[in-house]
């Protein structure tokens, strides 16, 4: 198998407006890369057109050493989808979504019962395979879609928003369930607009704005190069009297809405000039992939 999993060169996609601006990016054989951006920069149509259900204006794709949309099909077959929405049967059992899909890969209804019990375990939900859909909770859903992803051994996972409306017991079940396939080598495409998913599961990511590309690089990498210094966060007060206070100690400064974000070398300097003054709210901190947003967009992400 190659070992470029995903491969997007100058791709374009226009609907009322340009969703997708040119972007290109490579995705290795066994790594999770991640599209990082807020709803509307365009991360869902590029997984639909990874998948082939639409097709770019422009540039190439090809996805496991097939073009796509010309051999998309042919792609598929080695390819598991978490949609961004659960369209699980609610009519039918657990077990009976998992025997239905397994049925879309042409799979036998004895290799189908084979992998079902790993399947239920992967998710944890052994005691839930007659229960209906129904009957499940938001989280055991979503634990289900990522099973029945999984029911053709998939070498890529395509994954739109996969803990959103979660809780946090349940979105860190799933990701610690993401962990688990990476180590056994999957790769993994996954579009999240959580920062804090994105550092703990990307190797890499692409930053988004517009459609566009802003920033490319592991996590780690992009939060040093970009900020590189601790974050001091003040909340009250006039950040703009503030920030003129402070500056003298401070390597940059942003304001967004009513938070001062003060991007400092010697955070106690700052904080120096801070203490002792009434109605403020200090927070001092490592710097995020959510200073890094801020930095290269002039905002805060929004979902």
């Amino acid at each position: 198998m190659s070992m470029v999993a995903i491969d997007l060169t100058d791709v374009s996609k226009t609907y009322d407006k340009l969703v997708v601006d040119r972007l290109s990016f490579r995705v290795a054989a066994g790594e999770c890369f991640g599209l990082l951006g807020p709803n509307g920069a365009g991360k869902s149509t590029i997984a639909r057109m990874v998948l082939g259900m639409t097709s770019p204006d422009a540039g190439k794709i090809t996805v496991l050493g097939a073009p796509v949309p010309a051999r998309a099909r042919l792609a598929r077959m080695r390819i598991g989808v978490v949609p961004q929405f659960d369209n699980l049967d609610a009519a039918f059992t657990v077990r009976e979504n998992l025997l239905v899909f397994g049925r879309y890969f042409r799979m036998s209804r004895r290799q189908i019962d084979a992998v079902i019990p790993s399947l239920l375990e992967f998710a944890r939900l052994e005691n839930k395979a007659d229960a209906r859909v129904a009957e499940l909770s938001g989280g055991m859903k979503r634990r289900l879609t990522l099973a029945r992803a999984l029911i053709n051994d998939p070498h890529l996972l395509v994954m739109d928003e996969p803990t959103t409306g979660l809780d946090p017991q349940a979105r860190h079940l799933i990701w610690d369930r993401l962990r688990s396939l990476l180590a056994r080598g999957k790769t993994i495409l996954l579009t999240t607009h959580f920062m804090e998913e994105a550092e703990r599961l990307c190797d890499r990511l692409c930053v988004m704005e517009e459609g566009r590309k802003i920033a490319e690089g592991r996590p780690s990498e992009l939060i040093d190069e970009q900020i590189g210094c601790d974050v001091v966060e003040v909340y009250g007060g006039n950040p703009h009297e503030l920030g003129a206070l402070i500056r003298p100690y401070a390597q940059r400064i942003e304001v967004s809405g009513e938070t001062l974000f003060c991007y400092a070398p010697d955070p106690e300097q700052v904080l120096a000039q801070l203490r002792g003054r009434t109605g403020l709210r200090l927070l001092q901190r490592p710097p995020n992939l959510e200073d890094v947003f801020l930095r290269l967009t002039g905002r805060e992400m929004e979902d």
